[in-house]
């Protein structure tokens, strides 16, 4: 017991040290303390500090044969298995106090994403451009996709962000990707797996939307496709402290904005879907929602199709948001007005008509980069049903959020100082939930 304690305050004071010579410390790929350990909190979130800062500001291309929104075709409603009740030892979700995570695969390169084609694999995404498959327990040798290529990942927030499988991916073997190339820009394609249905076609890139990222920071990356059958994606207002460029409050350009396609229109891009808040407007038509900084991770509760949304802070505040199903979109996150709840501008501080958040945390509470998460939903772990889970980046802490009656929500830490760097959160086809390290493993969230 007493060694254990002298190792802990040595790699506490060795910690200390590093913060007080300013050194920046990357995340070695190797083997996390026990979910129960306490954390090493490092001072380099996903988002770095300092970024060059004489980058030209953003001009987003407008995307080529686009057809008029009154064109745009029904969408096809999503296949996403999901359960059709709640377990009945829970009809109503009670706020889980504590939880543990499992440990299901580790030896993985910086992942960023995990998610699910519809049957019992397990899809993870490497950083620096592979796609890997967990079937069965097994993280398979062979990666599903390797783009590494004309993925650029030189800094913290770039490379491969996330992956999207087609709703009807069964029939039509296609999912698409968010990730930055070797320029730095976000790219958005579509891609087909080959006859091997472990093995897609790297060669099979169908780019629909190439966006110009005017820094190296604030790429958001998260594609997720909704309930309504459409593609939604998350981008970042473009990086730098502070939104200099005013990506946020600016619905001319893609950048700090939800957007939200219909891509099933043709084999070569993309369409407006005729309820988008700002069709025929003078914005962006793609856009569904603005005013975001770094969404890291948004996801659609399976069961009910709310969306909850978690943006990355400035210096103070990190923030959950939610939006309920069937709210028309045009919708105002806040940034950069608002941090959180908090002033952040000066010079414009009305939070009139600017969507609240429904959990924030301080820095000073512990973490500095917010991950998002998913809404448990699967048949194992009753006792789980209902709550949603958000992590930080920085001191691994987890939390727990459930709606209450009146509309509120009510929210626990459920897991402390747990000794991984957050990258993301991920669900499976049964809706079991998942916690990704950045360090290279895979746990599961469980009771």
């Amino acid at each position: 017991m007493k060694k254990f304690i002298l190792l802990h305050l040595l790699i506490f004071l060795a910690a200390c040290q590093l913060r007080e010579d300013g050194i920046t410390v990357s995340p070695p790929i190797v083997e996390p303390a026990a979910p129960t350990a306490a954390a090493v909190v490092l001072d380099t979130p996903l988002e770095p500090t300092a970024v060059p800062a004489t980058s030209e500001p953003d001009a987003p291309p407008s995307p080529t044969a686009v057809p008029a929104a009154t064109q745009t075709p029904e969408p096809t409603a999503m296949s996403t298995p999901t359960p059709t009740a709640a377990p009945t030892a829970t009809p109503e979700p009670i706020l889980a106090t504590t939880i543990q995570l499992v440990p299901i695969a580790s030896g993985l390169f910086k992942p960023v994403y995990l998610t699910h084609a519809f049957d019992n694999r397990l899809f993870v995404v490497e950083q620096h451009g592979v796609i890997r498959i967990i079937s069965n327990g097994d993280l398979l040798a062979q990666p599903f996709l390797d783009i590494q290529d004309r993925v650029g990942s030189n800094a913290s927030e770039q490379g491969l962000l996330s992956v999207a499988f087609h709703p009807r991916y069964g029939e039509n073997g296609r999912f698409f990707l968010n990730y930055t190339n070797n320029s730095g820009d976000t790219v958005i394609s579509r891609f087909q797996v080959s006859s091997d249905p472990n093995v897609a076609d790297p060669a099979s890139e169908q780019i629909l939307l190439t966006l110009s990222q005017p820094f190296d920071n604030h790429n958001g990356g998260q594609l997720q496709f909704g309930p309504d059958g459409y593609l939604y994606i998350g981008m970042g207002d473009g990086g730098l402290a502070g939104d200099p460029l005013g990506s946020g409050q600016n619905t001319s350009t893609l950048l700090g904005a939800l957007l939200r396609i219909d891509i099933d229109h043709s084999d070569s891009s993309y369409a407006i879907p005729a309820d988008n808040p700002f069709v025929n407007g003078d914005a962006r038509n793609e856009i569904w929602g603005y005013g975001l900084r770094n969404p890291w991770r948004f996801s659609f509760d399976r069961l009910t199709g709310d969306l909850y949304l978690a943006d990355v802070g400035q210096n103070t505040w990190e923030e959950v948001n939610f939006v309920a199903a069937g709210t028309a979109g045009g919708i105002n996150f806040g940034w950069n007005i608002l941090e959180g709840t908090h002033c952040f501008s000066s010079s414009n501080c009305d939070p009139a008509g600017l969507e609240q958040p429904i959990f924030e945390y301080n820095h000073s509470e512990g973490g500095c980069s917010i991950t998002g998460g998913y809404v448990y939903r699967g048949q194992q772990f009753p006792q789980l049903w209902g709550n949603y889970f958000v992590g930080d980046y920085c001191s691994g802490n987890i939390w727990a959020t459930v709606p209450t009656s009146d509309g509120t929500f009510t929210t626990q830490r459920v897991l402390g100082n747990s000794g991984l760097l957050i990258s993301s959160f991920g669900e499976d086809a049964a809706g079991e939930l998942y916690v990704l390290d950045h360090q290279g493993k895979v746990l599961q969230i469980q009771p």
